[in-house]
């Protein structure tokens, strides 16, 4: 007994359709049954297109974009302007004195002597009450505020520390 080979290449490729041959000779355009273009009921023949068996499905058309409802445009507003009062808040609520360099001039914003509230102000305004001399990075106790800033400005008449900010520092001030 014997055994036949088994079938050479890929058992699982799928064969594509193949476009029926037209035999050399004949009338494409011709009316009525022609050999390798079957013949459906209820159906008319168009010359040179198969019936059926096409290899690629129609694509679907994409589908219409949506414009964007007022509901979504006023959320949108919304979030704008929260962010916006968010960030005018934040920088509005900045201490000046965080922000102060050497020859800046300030201003007391209150009279209380914990917290005196200092911003930068243009040293031509009437209400620049201090000159910056020093200004030492770094977290710093009242009795070694007083020494490091006799030894980075001399003539100074003040010091003012912050702390627990995010940035420690310490202004050396006089009076202008």
């Amino acid at each position: 007994m014997t055994t036949q080979p088994p079938p050479q290449g890929n058992p699982f490729a799928q064969n594509p359709p193949q476009a029926p041959q037209q035999p050399q000779g004949q009338n494409p355009y011709a009316q009525g049954q022609q050999p390798g273009f079957p013949q459906q009921a209820g159906q008319p023949v168009q010359p040179g297109f198969p019936q059926q068996g096409a290899p690629y499905a129609p694509v679907p058309p994409q589908p219409a974009r949506r414009k964007p409802s007022f509901k979504t445009i006023k959320n949108i507003v919304i979030a704008v302007v929260v962010v916006g009062v968010a960030v005018g808040g934040y920088i509005a609520s900045r201490d000046d004195a965080d922000t102060a360099a050497v020859g800046d001039c300030m201003q007391r914003g209150s009279t209380s002597d914990t917290n005196p509230d200092l911003e930068v102000v243009d040293c031509g305004d009437a209400k620049a009450k201090y000159v910056v001399l020093a200004k030492i990075e770094g977290s710093f106790s009242a009795l070694t505020a007083e020494s490091k800033c006799s030894e980075a400005a001399k003539d100074f008449q003040y010091s003012y520390t912050e702390s627990g900010s995010g940035s420690d520092f310490l202004l050396c001030l006089k009076d202008k």
